[in-house]
């Protein structure tokens, strides 16, 4: 296994900037996530690493070695694709093999690694099949040994699970994630769902425009977000906008005109008195009781049944929808109009990201 390291990686197509200076180092035996939406440069990013495509400028390293120049033959790094890019024509042992095949390993070593790579992947006894006999699952886990048989420094996949239906991706992202405390391998993966990256990955770098809003560990970015794209991409979150009255001993005051009240919670980074910012509480902070502090009316609109849980959408004064959730054990759910209250400890008041780029850009 092997670090991966992206020092000042640009890339650009003709006029259109697909990466801004990309500075972010992997760990060796790390699994970060790229997360972001379409058009944030994640899977850009990810091509570069593998050497698919060359960067306008910067450098990549794998360990300490510059690969920048490097065709993505002599990286490496094994790579799989959302569409698993499997040979139809050939059986799951041919397809594992292909890589060992074109490095010439002789015949004994090849057999030797893609039954051991098939036994990783929980697929032993399988070689003999054809890959059109297999399910979405199983075709997944065939392209996972295909390149772990060539013992990668490191392994890319680039939204590997998007074809897949939900409980069938569930049950693959523990596969991965078992894989890779197993293997040790440095992993760099790419999505943009959010629950593929909570589940699986170390680290994760939310991307936009190109560019890494933040970087760190799910519960990092969940209760830390460094700004309000952050807080509305990673889980469920309730924004509520206003202007910085006061920044006091780790709090910040937020006045909203339109619902009358001011909100106080931890500060954020980047704050300024008289600046707009917006308050996030998470749905699951909310509590639905009159003696609630501040005392802030809002109306039930709908209630969601999710099986354990309720998500319950109110309407504030103000015409602004405001998530709670609930257990859905709890007997005692009020109808009509409540009180929202919630703890100042669990109210974070942030920096309101700037608007997104629209300009058309590579994944």
């Amino acid at each position: 296994m092997d670090r991966i390291a992206f020092k000042g990686v640009t890339k650009s197509f003709g006029p259109v900037t697909a990466l801004r200076p990309i500075n972010l180092d992997i760990a060796a035996g790390e699994f970060v996530t790229l997360l972001g939406p379409s058009g944030s440069g994640k899977s850009t990013l990810l091509n570069i690493a593998a050497g698919h495509l060359a960067p306008s400028s910067g450098q990549v390293l794998i360990g300490d070695r510059d690969v920048t120049a490097l065709p993505a033959r002599r990286r490496n790094i094994g790579m799989v694709f959302q569409s698993y890019a499997l040979f139809p024509h050939l059986n799951v042992y041919e397809n594992v093999a292909y890589g060992l095949r074109a490095r010439r390993v002789a015949g004994k070593e090849t057999a030797r690694r893609v039954e051991e790579a098939l036994s990783i992947v929980q697929l032993d006894g399988y070689g003999p099949r054809a890959v059109r006999e297999l399910s979405g699952g199983q075709q997944q886990r065939v392209a996972l040994a295909r390149a772990l048989v060539i013992e990668p420094d490191a392994l890319l996949l680039d939204e590997p699970l998007g074809a897949l239906d939900r409980q069938l991706r569930k049950h693959v992202q523990l596969e991965i994630r078992r894989l890779h405390q197993r293997l040790g391998r440095t992993m760099i993966y790419v999505t943009h769902d959010q629950e593929e990256a909570l589940v699986m990955s170390d680290r994760i770098a939310i991307m936009r425009d190109g560019g890494i809003e933040q970087i760190g560990t799910a519960p990092e970015l969940y209760r830390q977000p460094s700004n309000t794209f952050v807080a509305g991409f990673l889980g469920e979150s309730n924004l509520i906008e206003g202007r910085i009255e006061r920044i006091l001993g780790g709090f910040a005051e937020l006045a909203t005109d339109e619902l009358g009240i001011s909100i106080r919670g931890v500060a954020g980074a980047g704050l300024a008195t008289g600046a707009p910012a917006a308050a996030l509480i998470r749905p699951e902070a909310l509590t639905l009781s009159p003696e609630a502090t501040p005392r802030l009316p809002a109306r039930i609109e709908e209630v969601v049944y999710l099986g354990d849980i309720l998500s319950i959408r109110l309407r504030l004064a103000s015409r602004q929808d405001i998530w709670c959730r609930r257990f859905a054990g709890k007997s005692d759910l009020p109808s009509g109009t409540v009180t929202l209250g919630w703890s100042e400890q669990d109210v974070r008041i942030l920096p309101i990201a700037p608007p997104g780029n629209p300009r058309p850009q590579s994944n």
